[in-house]
């Protein structure tokens, strides 16, 4: 017979085993109920998104007129209850059947320059077996939209519509994604069906075309030599003793038998033509928006001309870091720059960043506005890195071109956009 301790113990098992059941079934229950109430608020939100603020006032309207008309028995009340009820009914039946359009988005040109037009195409189809009833066509472009209007459309029928998209200022645009929306004729129900992927246009900055060579002085075809001198290059600079260590590849044996000494060459020391372009982005060095976009259109200028000679070519800013490929890259990246208030956008700071992320950079070239001061250009000038040649070009709406240097840097003052190819013309030859 079990003693009194193992009955002690099997008693709280068979407790166990006759609540499961019970508690299984709670938690079923539990989620079931968890999951009623997801479907329940889905299909809630789904029934309000088709309702416009027009449609919800009608709405409280309607449930306020049949309270009160029940409530105090007034005929009148209840008409109008029973009318707006009506037209709620006949406003959603607009929403039954689905838009089975066929929609595609075609943009003639992806990138375009600022002041241009981006022309594009909306091509739609009835893909479907019944004709489609009159609705609107939706495309977001940016923050605004434009609306077509397309009327009923047969089975297989095709509906091209044409539209064009001013640009204004530089920026990167999303087009799309194509909705279509159905409603009702009193605007108290829409349902919007988005139907393609947005795609993204360009606008680049406005630039203009450096002719001929004009940074080709500054490039040879092995690199650019510096002031280090190097015991194996290809630059001769001069004849010194020989030093242990030295290659004796380079021994010059004419001067060695003339002096009795053993005579090596020494180089001086070459490095790869790498062009790095600076933006300074900080608002306080503008005097406003627009010279803002001048020292944009001035970096994009000097880019392109750089990649067209065949430079390595480096883009930084605040909020940029690349290195494009080839000019449609280029501009692509700056179709994006927006100025910043934060002091780590500013031309000191950008000459520091440049010195600690591309040390072996050959030229650079600093891109900053007219408010920027002498001992601000110095102290971007200084961190410029040891053995590179520093271009730096102020853009001051308006002023005149003029040309100055800061330690061992070419400072020129350039207004208009222009000025830009004479002036770094003059300074590079």
């Amino acid at each position: 017979m079990p003693t009194d301790q193992t009955a002690a113990a099997v008693l709280p098992d068979r407790t166990a085993r006759q609540n499961a059941p019970t508690e299984r079934g709670a938690a079923g229950y539990g989620a079931v109920a968890l999951h009623t109430l997801r479907v329940a608020g889905a299909w809630a939100r789904r029934v309000a998104a088709v309702v416009r603020p027009t449609g919800w006032i009608l709405i409280g309207i309607a449930v306020a007129a049949w309270a009160t008309g029940l409530w105090w028995g007034w005929r009148e009340i209840i008409l109008t209850a029973v009318i707006l009820t009506a037209v709620i009914a006949l406003s959603a039946v607009f929403l039954i059947g689905r838009s089975t359009y066929d929609v595609e988005l075609d943009l003639s040109r992806s990138r375009v320059v600022v002041g241009e037009k981006a022309h594009g195409a909306l091509l739609l189809r009835n893909t479907g077996a019944r004709a489609i009833l009159p609705s609107r066509v939706v495309l977001p472009v940016g923050s605004g939209r434009g609306v077509f209007g397309v009327g009923r459309m047969a089975p297989g029928e095709e509906v091209e519509e044409l539209f064009a998209i001013p640009t204004l200022r530089r920026q990167v645009l999303s087009v799309g994604p194509v909705s279509i929306v159905r409603g009702d004729p009193f605007g108290l129900f829409e349902r919007t069906d988005s139907r393609n992927e947005p795609v993204e246009l360009y606008v680049h900055p406005k630039t203009t075309m450096l002719v001929g060579q004009s940074l080709g002085h500054i490039r040879d075809l092995e690199g650019l030599t510096s002031t280090v001198i190097a015991r194996d290059d290809i630059a001769f600079h001069a004849l010194t003793e020989y030093q242990p260590g030295d290659d004796l590849r380079h021994v010059h044996w004419r001067s060695t038998a003339r002096t009795g000494t053993l005579m090596m060459r020494t180089y001086e020391e070459t490095r790869r033509s790498h062009f790095v372009l600076g933006l300074s982005t900080a608002s306080a060095e503008y005097a406003s928006p627009d010279e803002f976009e001048l020292a944009v259109s001035m970096v994009g200028s000097v880019g392109v001309r750089a990649l067209r000679d065949a430079f390595a070519v480096d883009l930084r800013a605040p909020e940029l870091d690349t290195a494009p490929p080839n000019a449609r890259r280029l501009l692509d990246s700056l179709s994006g720059v927006e100025g910043t208030r934060s002091r780590a956008g500013d031309v000191a700071a950008l000459g520091q960043r440049i010195s600690a992320d591309l040390p072996l950079a050959s030229v650079v070239v600093l891109v900053c506005g007219g408010r920027v001061t002498t001992a601000q250009l110095r102290e971007a000038c200084v961190r410029i890195p040891h053995g590179a040649r520093c271009l730096v070009i102020m853009a001051s709406e308006g002023a005149e071109p003029a040309l100055r240097r800061i330690g061992d840097a070419d400072v020129v003052t350039v207004g208009t956009l222009d000025d830009l190819a004479p002036t770094v013309r003059r300074v590079l030859s």
